[in-house]
């Protein structure tokens, strides 16, 4: 049997690429609960010089997931949190084993459907929506900043509660009787502009995650249309996929 031909010695930059993509998931994994290994130690390892470790731990840091000291070595000192992306859940259920979620309530407000808003949520144009934007926190920490868009209907029933405290999805389902169904998504990755940076107390242009999700309910209506704005240097996305037989 013939071998390929061996490729050439990559740069170190590839290599500590390479090095820091399984580090961070261990780090993901709640891995080096008492700090890293040694330069050494990670060389051998990775099969890879301390120059290519050094290089490696220097994009961690400046992720702003590791720190390195002389004397106190390398550990973590930021850890993101796990968001699911195979379940159909709020924030509140999403982070329940993680803390309390609280809503700051920016903006309750009924707006004149945009014609983009209305065709996905199936109203005419120039109905009237219901708009509300929520500034989400975990703990004192905040995660996300949302802009929802509901079915009229939908909206005045969600807007008798208080939203500071409860999850929109499950308040549509209580209100109408019927279990949501399923979403559509898109997520991608953005410049967060100075307002909204500053609202999630990040630096003006660091990189957001934009999730864009609308959820239908069970029998297929849709009723609910959001733009949600996530801090991507505290949240992770995890799914599972499975292929298809076609």
């Amino acid at each position: 049997m013939s071998h390929p031909e061996p490729t050439p010695l990559r740069r170190r930059a590839d290599r500590a690429r390479q090095v820091a993509d399984v580090l961070r998931q261990q780090v993901r994994d709640a891995g080096y609960q008492d700090g890293l290994p040694g330069e050494a130690e990670l060389a051998a390892e990775f099969s890879v010089s301390r120059n290519t470790i050094r290089e490696a731990l220097t994009t961690l840091k400046t992720e702003g997931l590791i720190d390195r000291g002389p004397r106190v070595g390398t550990h973590v000192v930021q850890r993101k949190y796990d968001h699911g992306l195979d379940a159909l859940v709020g924030l509140k259920e999403t982070f329940k084993d993680y803390g309390e979620v609280r809503n700051e309530v920016r903006a309750v407000i009924s707006v004149p459907a945009p014609v983009a808003v209305a065709r996905r949520l199936q109203l005419d144009p120039g109905v009237s929506v219901v708009f509300i934007e929520r500034l989400r926190y975990l703990g004192a920490l905040p995660l996300s900043l949302d802009l929802t868009y509901l079915a009229p209907d939908i909206g005045d029933a969600v807007l008798a509660h208080p939203l500071e405290t409860n999850d929109v999805f499950a308040l549509i389902e209580q209100e109408t009787g019927r279990r949501l169904g399923s979403a559509t998504i898109a997520l991608e990755a953005v410049a967060a502009d100075p307002h909204s940076a500053a609202t999630l107390q990040l630096p003006s242009g660091a990189p957001i995650l934009m999730l864009e999700r609308l959820t239908t309910l069970d029998d297929g209506r849709p009723v609910d249309l959001e733009y949600i704005r996530l801090r991507g240097d505290r949240i992770t996305m995890r799914g599972n996929l499975l292929r298809s037989d076609s």
